[in-house]
């Protein structure tokens, strides 16, 4: 049977017959009532498109360049935490992100190190919170400086809801012998999934390497969220301290305000990403794309303007970067791949993802993703938000 499949709801139908219950839940997450993660995608299927039927362009260019990385279409790997889908992980995700010509961000709560990410993909981006001292941060900052990372992004969207109405997943902080006769119904249950990590002889990675101090014993997930949580939230005044503190691109993730947008220029970023966080953030926030114009509009002419959350489809990609956007970021998406067939998963959705652009310019009659205007795009009443404007 091909591992191939033909769209991303595939994917995730695939990803969810092969993990075990608790890991798909991990990776639906979402907060609350889980309003923001369904506008995320219901936003896009919203929208509409103004196609021609001649005149219409027979070479399509996807190739752009965001954060001073030139890259084959326009779609990101968006940081995620641990992976323990796949026994590869983020090392795979970063070799499908390079066999397709696009660059991979790196969560700083990811269970692979920077460096063998790196290794697989050097158009990698290392992701950081605002968590523990400045000075551990600055730490961080000068390894990932080290190990060759060509951005930074600084993610300061994750609240976190503790409740969700359908219930949160059972993640064991470590995998012990009482985690593992604990997990081992759900693990048996998805013979292929464990079949994996028997053959790569390795456990699901349940630790943040990347967040290790020199010498120590590299902290779990739950162990790096408890520093997390212990830490103030920083100001712009600490915003723009961190940024001073990266002398490369930078990438502020999070931002759903006009306000909080300008603010993030004043703070010499280079980028922001509009987002949600995945609906994982405080739920009501709205989906990126209804707010996504608004920001692009005061923004857009001093910073690069990404949109992440709710993206499944090539067109969706059209749309946002009709409405503004440089580009996207996906993250269930890939993870989902990852999930039905590793690394050739990851390329799988990539492909999905490109032929869905190309298509979607060749009805528009555009021979460019820079060509794209928001004439292209049929935008409802009422459907757009305009969030902390002045």
């Amino acid at each position: 049977m091909s591992g191939w499949f033909e769209t991303v709801t595939e994917a995730q139908r695939r990803a969810r017959k092969r993990l075990p219950k608790s890991v798909y839940s991990a990776l639906l997450a979402g907060s609350e009532k889980g309003v923001s993660y369904d506008d995320n995608t219901a936003a896009f299927a919203q929208l509409g498109f103004a196609p021609h039927v001649a005149g219409l362009s027979a070479k399509r260019e996807l190739a752009t360049t965001v954060l001073g990385q030139q890259i084959a279409l326009p779609v990101l790997i968006s940081p995620t935490g641990v992976q323990a889908v796949h026994p590869d992980g983020e090392v795979a995700v970063a070799r499908a992100a390079a066999a397709r010509g696009t660059a991979m961000g790196l969560s700083s709560f990811a269970s692979k190190p920077l460096r063998d990410v790196v290794a697989a993909n050097p158009q990698t981006f290392f992701q950081m919170y605002w968590m523990g001292t400045r000075d551990d941060m600055r730490r961080r900052m000068e390894q990932a400086r080290e190990a060759g990372a060509k951005a930074l992004i600084a993610t300061l969207d994750w609240s976190f809801s503790h409740g969700r109405d359908w219930g949160s997943p059972k993640i064991p902080e470590r995998l012990d012998l009482k985690a593992m006769v604990r997990f081992a119904p759900e693990a048996l249950a998805r013979p292929r999934w464990l079949a994996d990590f028997v053959r790569s002889r390795s456990l699901p990675d349940l630790t943040t390497p990347n967040l290790a101090e020199p010498g120590h014993e590299a902290p779990t997930f739950f162990g790096a969220y408890g520093e997390w949580m212990q830490t103030p939230p920083p100001s712009w005044e600490d915003v723009r301290w961190l940024r001073e503190q990266w002398d490369g691109p930078f990438l502020l993730k999070g931002v759903c305000r006009v306000d909080d947008a300008r603010r993030a220029v004043d703070a010499g970023v280079t980028a922001i990403s509009v987002t949600n966080h995945g609906g994982n953030n405080l739920d009501g926030t709205p989906a990126p794309i209804r707010v996504l114009p608004a920001v692009a509009d005061a923004v857009g002419d001093r910073i690069e303007v990404l949109l992440d959350s709710g993206v499944r489809r090539g067109s969706d990609v059209v749309k946002a970067l009709a409405l503004g956007a440089k580009a996207v970021m996906i993250g269930r998406a890939y993870l989902w791949g990852l999930a039905a067939n590793g690394q050739a998963g990851v390329e799988n959705v990539l492909d999905i993802l490109r032929g869905g652009i190309d298509s979607a310019l060749l009805g528009l009659g555009r021979s460019s993703v820079h060509e794209l205007t928001r004439d292209d795009v049929v935008v409802p009443p009422g459907f757009t938000r305009t969030l902390g404007a002045v």
